[in-house]
Formats: C-alpha cells, structure tokens, sequence
C-alpha cells in the first residue's frame, strides 16, 4: 500500500476573502472543454457538476468543467452549506457495492509525465457524520488511502497530489472500496486535474518503475495565513504552501528566470526566504509531519537576499537528518537548487544549513519540495488493455466497473475477468454468464492470446463470432443461448488445446470439425 502521508488542507472559504480565495487557484495552464481529445495536455474537472456546459464553474480566469464524458458510473450530489468555493459544491459517488473499482478516463500522451490532484469535500453528502475511507488507484498502482476524516473535523477539504507517466494513450483515476469502507457509505470525489509535465521536470526518477506522490511544497518565508502559490505563478499549476518558522525572513531583491531551473519554479516563488545571522546555522523543522520510513525526492531551492553585484553570494553546507546534503553550495542572487533523487527519511526531519568560513552573512533557503518515491505496481501486456477496452466497446451494457486496467490492482480486476501475473499481467479468463450482457463480439478478441477460457453464455450477444484462430491457448468456449448468427468460424476446429464448444441456441451454420482434443461439442 502506497499512503500519501501528508496532504495539505484547503479552506471552505467564503468567496469575499481574496487573500484565503487564492488557496483555491489552482489551475492546468491550457484546461480543455469536456468530451475534448485534440489536446490531451490538462483537465479541469468540477466532479458531480451535471451534463450540462451551464455547469461549468470559472475560477480565477480558468474554467473548471462537468465531469461528464470522462466517467460513465456513480450518482451526483450536491453540498447545501453556505460560503463553499464553486468545485466544492458538487461531488460525484458511487454507491454500486459490487463494482470493483470506478474509473475516469482521460485521453493522454504515451509516456507523458502528468501530475494528477485529487480533491475531496465531504460535506456531509449522504448524511452520515464522517467521511468513507477508500482507496485510489492510477493506471493499475494502487497510489493511496483517501482518509479525510480529520480535515472534515476541522471544517477543511483535502487534496492529494502524484507525478506518473501515462503508460498507453489513456490514463486512468479510480477509486475502489477497501476493508475500512463502510458498508452504508461511497467513495466520492469533489474535483480532479491533469497536468502535462516536461519532460526536465522531476527527470531523476525513472518513470517506467515509479511515481512521486507530494508530501510538502513550500515557499519559505511566507506567513501560513499567506497566499498559496498555483496558477497562474506556476507553469504547471503546483500548490506552493506558505511555511513560516522562528528564523528570520528576508526579501529578495532580484528576480529568477524560471527556466534555468529544470523543475520550472514559479519566480513568485523566490520573493522571501528563511535566513540567519552571520556565523550561525539555520535550522529547520520541515516538513512539520513525521514521515514513514521510505525514499524521497528531495529539492531545495535558494536565493541570495542582496542587490545583485560580484559579491551577492553566499557559501554554506547542508545536511539533512545530519547527513551531508550538498557541500560548499555557492548561493548568488541568481538562484540555485539541489536535490537527491533517493533520500531516506522516517519521522522528523530537520534540514541545517552551516556557514563556510569567513562568511559575512548567514545562510538562506527559499522553498523546498518532498515527495515520497513508490514502485508502480506490474503492467498489464498493452495489447491486452487495448483489446478489452474494444471488447468493452462492442458490449452494450458491460459491467459498471469495465474501465481503466483490466488486471490491476489484483484485487480490482474487472468483473468477469481474470488474469495472470507474471513480468507482466495477461488476461486469461473471461466469465460473464447470464449477466445479461447484449451487443456483439469484437473482433479485438483475438489479442487475447493468453486467454483460456470464454464463458458468455445465457445473454443477448448479437452477430457473427469473429475469427479466434490466433487463441492457441483457448480451452473451453460457452456461447451458448445467445442470439449469434452466421458461420462457424472454421478456425476454432483447429486450436490446439480447445476441449469444449457449446454454441447450442443460436442461429448459426456450419460446422466445428472435430479434433483429437476437441471433448465436448455442442452446436444446434
């Protein structure tokens, strides 16, 4: 189980207080309207909004839009208490207990790096007095445990924040019941956002075996009571939360470019920062959570305070839980950042920054990123993920939770599917007997190569059965008792390992030439 550990909270913010308003801008630099494919660069998501384009909601500049057409499961809501900001004010859940997982759906670019937020207010939807706890899911790796619980106490919503690549074209977000949801209570979700990354952005982590998922983003300096810094400051609309501790704040006096930053951050960013006097370490206690043991990406960010000039620079040492950080750190008014792309951490953490010799001013940092480095969880054989979603295609009524990977988590495979786990997941088995499912065999099928057994009978599947001479692995084929029609294809009498047909109850011709493995034939 991979847990976001901290979150930063959001206020319930009457729309009047701008100083506090600002928590709630955040925005992707180029949002897309709904049901939009020509762009896949960002998504602004207003959850639970309705179908309708009136439902769209405009904060800041930006348009927030209905979530329609990106998810095609789970009941709306809205929160009826006064003064919430506009993407609070709807919610989408999903109070179908026997989907295993519901998954929204976006049109990306292969191998894009995206971070991806999701928002969460409860607000009481459903009437009980605490919010569910449930799991959420990117792309197959199970990412965290969604518990609001304390937030909602406080009057606050939450959100979490990961940096992933878009394994295919699609990428997808699910939520998914875990053993701590209650039975009388949904999954839900208040806004979720895409945004597009480039490629210098985080590119010490090898993105084909993990994800980043944010523990704290700060600017330096600011009173906590200050503005959080997103859009449109910040090219990829990242939350930069105000930290203020006992040290002293200075002002900075030149500005950065961002772009000689590999991460991009935005030059707002760089105004104050947390320094000492001269001779003296600077301390500091951030973030202000205990962490789990595990590996993180860490980067630090720093300015010299001064008027630029040859001697607006500063020298220091910077250990992190008293180990050597980065040494002789030469600080100028142009800026500077350092970062370990693996750093262990496990509780408190306490950042020191010591003096070199002869310095005649003290140390300084202006902001700082954590962010906790989990193993993706294993892939499901692309050619697979495509092909069940155009078997998905074909059906007319597929089962409610036939969205994102088809294998993965283990435990929220689609219904009716089962799959093997090797180097990488194949689907195996597909059982959906007399769920009443109706539309017509894909084609797409036949990609299926590892499968073993089809069982689809006792429904309404119309049409003709497509070829399936590449399933050299198929054992058994039920089709039986459904509306088919058309020929028999000749190729299912010369799989190898095909024991048992029933295709009786349909209106089909021909005939399966029987086989030395072939065991069990039905037809008419």
């Amino acid at each position: 189980m991979f847990w976001l550990f901290f979150w930063a909270k959001l206020l319930c913010l009457p729309r009047t207080n701008m100083s506090l308003w600002l928590l709630l801008l955040w925005m992707v630099t180029i949002p897309l309207q709904a049901n939009s494919q020509s762009n896949p660069r960002g998504y602004l998501l207003n959850c639970g909004a309705g179908a309708s384009s009136n439902n769209d909601v405009i904060v800041g500049s930006l348009k927030y839009v209905t979530d329609e057409g990106y998810i095609s499961v789970g009941k709306t809501s809205n929160i009826k208490q006064k003064d919430l900001v506009p993407i609070l004010t709807t919610l989408r859940y999903f109070p179908d207990k026997s989907g295993r997982k519901y998954c929204y759906e976006f049109p990306v670019i292969k191998d894009g790096k995206y971070l991806v937020r999701t928002t969460y207010y409860y607000g009481g939807f459903d009437g009980g007095k605490e919010p569910p706890v449930f799991d959420q899911i990117v792309d197959g790796t199970k990412w965290s445990v969604v518990n609001t619980t304390e937030d909602f106490a406080n009057g606050l919503s939450s959100y979490y924040e990961m940096v992933v690549s878009a394994k295919g074209k699609e990428l997808s977000v699910c939520l998914a019941r875990n053993n701590m949801t209650g039975t009388d209570s949904s999954p839900f979700i208040s806004a979720l956002e895409l945004e597009y990354l480039d490629d210098s952005v985080y590119n010490s982590t090898d993105f084909n075996k993990y994800g980043l998922s944010t523990v704290a983003r700060a600017n330096f300096g600011t009173p906590t009571n200050g503005d959080v810094i997103g859009f449109p400051d910040d090219k990829f609309n990242r939350l930069w939360q105000p930290f203020k501790d006992k040290n002293p704040v200075s002002t900075n006096k030149a500005d950065v470019t961002p772009s000689d930053f590999w991460n991009v951050p935005p030059a707002k960013l760089f105004e104050n920062s947390i320094t000492t006097s001269r001779g003296k370490e600077l301390q500091l206690q951030w973030p202000p959570v205990s962490l789990p043991n595990a590996a993180y990406y860490i980067a630090l960010y720093f300015q010299d305070n001064r008027n630029p000039s040859p001697f607006s620079w500063r020298v220091f040492n910077v250990s992190v839980n008293g180990k050597p950080f980065s040494g002789n750190l030469n600080v100028t008014t142009k800026g500077l950042t350092v970062y370990a792309a693996q750093w262990p951490l496990s509780g408190k953490t306490e950042i020191v920054l010591a003096p070199a010799g002869g310095m005649a001013v003290g140390p300084v940092i202006t902001a700082g990123e954590i962010m906790q480095i989990f193993p993706l969880g294993l892939a499901t054989l692309h050619r697979d993920v495509e092909a069940m979603h155009e078997v998905k295609r074909s059906f007319e009524n597929p089962p409610s939770d036939w969205s994102g990977d088809p294998c993965l988590p283990e435990a929220n495979s689609w219904t009716g599917v089962t799959c093997s786990h090797g180097n990488s997941s194949r689907v195996i088995s597909l059982n959906l007997t007399s769920v009443g499912l109706s539309g017509s065999l894909s084609p797409n099928m036949a990609n299926l190569t590892a499968l073993h057994h089809i069982w689809l009978g006792d429904n309404k599947l119309k049409g003709e059965i497509p070829d399936m001479g590449s399933l050299k692995e198929l054992e058994t084929l039920h089709l039986e008792n459904n509306q088919l029609e058309g020929q028999i294809p000749e190729s299912l009498g010369k799989l190898p390992k095909l024991r048992e047909i029933y295709l009786q109850n349909n209106k089909l011709k021909g005939n399966v030439p029987d086989t030395r493995q072939t065991k069990k034939i039905q037809i008419s």
